[in-house]
């Protein structure tokens, strides 16, 4: 099976949001959020064995974004 990659243009309140609903769908490989113009601001990998204690903090930081941008583009490589 071929990796695919997907993008998604959210405003910074949905940020978290979304993450959490890419997170639970599981087929996730890896997460990485953009600003407006294309730099990231943060990437991240996701296991099979990814767990809440791991993911908490990453969704802290995840926060802490949304609260800062306006809008941004997710990028998420799927397995």
């Amino acid at each position: 099976m071929a990796d695919m990659n997907e993008e998604f243009k959210v405003r910074g309140e949905e940020l978290k949001k979304k993450i959490n609903e890419l997170i639970k769908e599981g087929n996730v490989r890896k997460i990485t959020i953009k600003d407006k113009n294309g730099n990231v601001i943060m990437s991240f990998p996701l296991t099979l064995g990814v767990i809440g204690a791991v993911i908490a903090p990453i969704l802290a930081a995840v926060g802490a974004i949304a609260a800062l941008v306006t809008e941004c583009t997710i990028s998420v490589e799927r397995k």
